[in-house]
């Protein structure tokens, strides 16, 4: 019996020891579990912090737009007549619009006619065709249109911005091709950069 007793008491002191080793290995996984949670939520809250604070940082940005919309709420495109020698008749309508549109598309202004708190005017002053490249044979083997914009911006919230400029851009084709052939496709791709220059200058300011 006695040995029995010392039997068992061995069996206790050993189940007794497992128990602890268990419990000292639970507490250590607990406490492993309860760190990496501690450290999550910690980086999760650096997270949010910082992404507030670039949101913020941006409030003001809208598509490569740099305008504070708290200040400015419109921009007016006033129609651009054509004043060039040389005129295109749908000229004139194609590029303001252009210019709308793009306003429209990349802001949240209001666009308006005129009395805007930005304003963007001017005049088409060329529409030029001329001759490119000579081959040796003499003859030119490539045309050149080329349009020319006057352009007067107003910033009524920031006057220092205001500028007077003129944007050119022309594209060539076979000389070969008659002008009443190819404008169209041509105007429509010298418009669009024209527009997107003017839009940079006005609000990107890149």
């Amino acid at each position: 019996m006695f040995i029995s007793c010392k039997k068992n008491k061995l069996f206790e002191s050993h189940n007794s020891g497992q128990q602890n080793i268990g419990n000292l290995f639970t507490d250590s996984l607990l406490n492993r579990s309860m760190e990496h949670l501690s450290k999550c939520i910690f980086f999760a809250g650096v997270y949010l912090c910082l992404f507030s604070f670039y949101s913020c940082s941006i409030s003001y940005k809208f598509n490569g737009a740099n305008i504070n919309y708290q200040t400015t709420h419109s921009i007016s495109v006033a129609d651009f007549p054509n004043n060039a020698p040389m005129v295109n008749p749908t000229l004139s309508n194609a590029l303001s619009e252009a210019i709308r549109d793009q306003y429209q598309r990349q802001t949240r202004l209001q666009i308006l006619r005129k009395g805007g708190d930005l304003e963007v005017e001017g005049e088409i002053t060329g529409y030029d065709l001329s001759q490119g490249a000579i081959k040796p044979d003499s003859y030119a083997s490539e045309s050149k249109l080329t349009i020319t914009v006057k352009v007067h911006f107003t910033n009524n919230i920031n006057p220092e911005e205001s500028f007077d400029k003129t944007y050119t851009t022309y594209q060539t084709f076979d000389a070969s091709r008659l002008l009443s052939d190819v404008q169209d496709e041509l105007c429509t791709t010298m418009v669009a950069e024209i527009a997107e220059n003017i839009y940079n200058d006005t609000v990107a300011r890149w």
